[in-house]
């Protein structure tokens, strides 16, 4: 996002923040009357478009969502979404992304609450592998010619009872309801709001055996030094890297592995 959308986007961050630490509020609850409104707004563009229409009083399209919205959703979701929709937005598509991304960060309040946020962030990360690596599985929930339900059915029979409500709720919604983006896209903005709940950069980290205890905290403390920020450690094994580890914080690679250092030392042959 850009501009306005940047900055009306961080406002209804505060809100729902506000919002959800009263304990009092259901954040689930929330997180399904926000997917909900995100569903309706993507499939009414024009709607969206009246939402978002900058020659329109910001206090007037706010009436307008509390009407259609009042009745079918919570007054705390009424509530952010009008404040939303009184922003201005640089595109209209921002608006509907932006109460998306409420939903997701409401539910992982709600797994916050529980004790479960390291938990949510790990069983995202570890399914992201598990996609990469399954190619069939890849094909089944990206298929456009499967209908959401069967798509959801698939993901149940294979998340039911194996990993956090949150986690299945979250994937579910991303494969039922991609929006444009690609599976592996929407799992990366998921574990990185994850970690933003706490503050925290996510490092991914690649290892040729597994990292002791002593070596992740090292490793923690020594990336949230070099980034002055706490950080989340997603592990992965791949002997294929030889010896060493391969760091990835966002788009920054730090490569420290005996592969690279002979990959290296063959382009410099080479050259």
């Amino acid at each position: 996002m850009n501009g306005a959308s940047r900055e009306a986007l961080a406002a209804a961050r505060e809100s729902l923040d506000a919002l959800t630490d009263n304990t009092s509020v259901d954040a689930a609850k929330l997180a399904e009357e926000l997917a909900a409104v995100t569903a309706l707004l993507h499939r009414e563009v024009s709607l969206r478009r009246v939402l978002t229409d900058p020659a329109q009083a910001g206090e007037a399209k706010a009436e307008l969502a509390a009407r259609l919205l009042g009745g079918q959703v919570g007054g705390e979701t009424v509530d952010l979404v009008s404040g939303m929709v009184r922003s201005r937005w640089s595109q209209s598509r921002d608006l509907v992304d932006g109460i998306e991304e409420l939903a997701a960060a409401a539910d992982l309040t709600a797994s916050q609450r529980a004790g479960a946020l390291d938990d949510v962030e790990d069983e995202l990360f570890r399914f992201g592998r598990i996609v990469a690596s399954n190619t069939e599985l890849r094909a089944a929930l990206t298929d456009k010619s499967a209908t959401a339900s069967a798509k959801g059915e698939l993901l149940r029979s294979l998340l039911g009872g194996r990993a956090n409500p949150v986690t299945e709720r979250l994937v579910v919604r991303l494969v039922t309801a991609p929006r444009g983006r690609s599976l592996e896209q929407g799992l990366e903005s998921l574990s990185k709001l994850a970690a933003a709940r706490r503050d925290r950069m996510v490092a991914v980290v690649v290892s040729a055996v597994p990292l002791t205890d002593q070596q992740k905290q090292r490793l923690g403390a020594g990336l949230a030094r070099i980034y002055g920020r706490q950080m989340h450690l997603n592990l992965d094994v791949d002997p294929e890297v030889l010896g060493g580890i391969s760091v990835r914080v966002g788009d920054e690679v730090i490569n420290g592995t005996i592969a690279d250092r002979l990959e290296e030392a063959s382009r410099r042959m080479a050259g």
